[in-house]
């Protein structure tokens, strides 16, 4: 006997209002905790920029941190690795003690002048806050990796003010060459409701103005597309290095909470003998001025280096915000080079060197029209593809599996990921 018409409808209508209700209670969670936490940082931040000299505390800061993340926070330190790998496998439910291990971590390596960003901690604190939701009764475990995946994209949303690009970074940053459409609605709701969440607290995200964007033609599209390229390589080289020194200090110093003590130890003599104030913290200053003027050509590879010394010895905060100062100074940089405009090149690297590194080309493109308007849309797709093409199948979140090569090579530069092989096609 046939179903009834109504049948699917309902079922539509069912699932709709379903989501609504739990991605808007993620949203709720995470865009006011992303609240907090923005707020704390710019108090933090004020009050190092005030008191320059806190620095030379950045090897205490960093020894405590380590020693209550040895002592409490074992479960979680993997971070955002942690809840991709929860989408991937369930296993236990992310404990919550996450939220004030990562936000305090993060609030004081920035207190104390370490180069760290912020989207590790405003995703790890979306994640483990809608993964408490999954506790609720008749909840599927389905229900709980798209729950998960929501938090992510709330958490990425309202912590930048992108509500589109942070809806399709929870469904991208998972695995290459694969997305999880069956949580668009989800992430999309949680994400533009996090965004808006944020703004009702009054949070104010900075603005970044492009002052001139090339006519799309065979010259800058080629331009372009070769400094994608080298915004690729400046992503993988950011990745397998921050890896490799996190993977060489567990090896040299059995004890965790010393890690950080000699990063903070080689991150504050540099600051003061380098002059390397700009390199710490967020450096959005220096990102806003990478698109007003030329810089130095060397800033990029300032704050490269002391963001890889600074999370490979186990300080906490994100990648995020230090790869987009990166690309922005390296596009400042190129500019002349590739005779395209310094504030435009700027702001196509702002977006592809996190597009290369975190192999999320999709999110990006959509990133780069929220931040800069519509105008660049072409070019920056143009770059941020290259970018991800460019950096193999390295990346900074090594839970992120391989579903689908980028291209017809074999995936060497992930050992730890087994590649997933192709559909039959039987």
């Amino acid at each position: 006997m046939p179903r009834p018409r109504l049948t699917e409808p309902l079922q539509l209508l069912t699932y709709l209002l379903k989501w609504l209700l739990l991605a808007g209670l993620v949203a709720v969670l995470a865009g006011s905790a992303s609240a907090f936490f923005l707020f704390s940082l710019e108090r933090a931040t004020a009050l190092r920029e005030a008191h320059r000299p806190i620095v030379w505390l950045l090897p205490l800061a960093g020894f405590a941190v380590g020693w209550i993340y040895y002592k409490l926070g074992k479960t979680v330190e993997a971070g955002n690795n942690l809840l991709i790998d929860e989408i991937h496998d369930p296993k236990a439910t992310v404990p919550l003690r996450m939220v004030p291990l990562v936000l305090g971590g993060t609030l004081v390596s920035h207190l104390f002048g370490a180069s760290v960003g912020r989207e590790g901690t405003a995703v790890q604190m979306g994640g483990a806050l809608a993964d408490q939701i999954a506790r609720l009764p008749r909840l599927k475990p389905e229900d709980r990796r798209i729950l998960l995946m929501a938090g992510i994209s709330a958490g990425f949303a309202s912590v930048f003010g992108t509500p589109l690009a942070g809806a399709l970074f929870g469904l991208e940053v998972l695995a290459i060459g694969r997305m999880r459409y069956d949580a668009l609605f989800p992430c999309l709701i949680a994400a533009i409701a996090a965004d808006q969440v944020g703004l009702a607290w009054g949070v104010h995200h900075t603005h970044y103005a492009v002052l001139e964007v090339a006519p799309m033609a065979v010259r800058s599209v080629l331009a372009v597309a070769l400094a994608g390229v080298l915004f690729g390589l400046a992503g993988r080289l950011f990745a397998v290095s921050t890896h490799a020194l996190g993977a060489r200090m567990r090896g040299w110093v059995a004890y965790p909470p010393l890690r950080p003590l000699i990063g903070g130890v080689v991150v504050a003599a540099a600051v003061f003998a380098l002059d390397g104030w700009r390199y710490i913290g967020l450096g959005i200053p220096t990102i806003v001025e990478s698109l007003q003027q030329p810089l130095a050509w060397y800033d990029w590879l300032g704050k490269l280096l002391f963001t890889v010394v600074s999370l490979g010895t186990g300080f906490k905060g994100g990648e995020v915000t230090p790869l987009f100062y990166i690309g922005a100074t390296l596009g400042n940089a190129l500019a002349p080079l590739l005779q395209l405009p310094f504030s435009m090149l700027a702001a196509i690297g702002f977006v592809a060197v996190f597009a290369g590194a975190a192999n999320t080309p999709i999110a990006t493109i959509v990133m780069a029209v929220e931040l800069f308007g519509p105008a660049i849309g072409p070019l920056a797709a143009v770059g941020c593809i290259a970018s991800y093409l460019a950096s193999g199948h390295a990346g900074i979140y090594r839970a992120q599996r391989v579903e689908r090569r980028k291209f017809d090579a074999p995936v060497a530069d992930r050992p730890d990921q087994p590649e997933t092989p192709p559909p039959s096609t039987r």
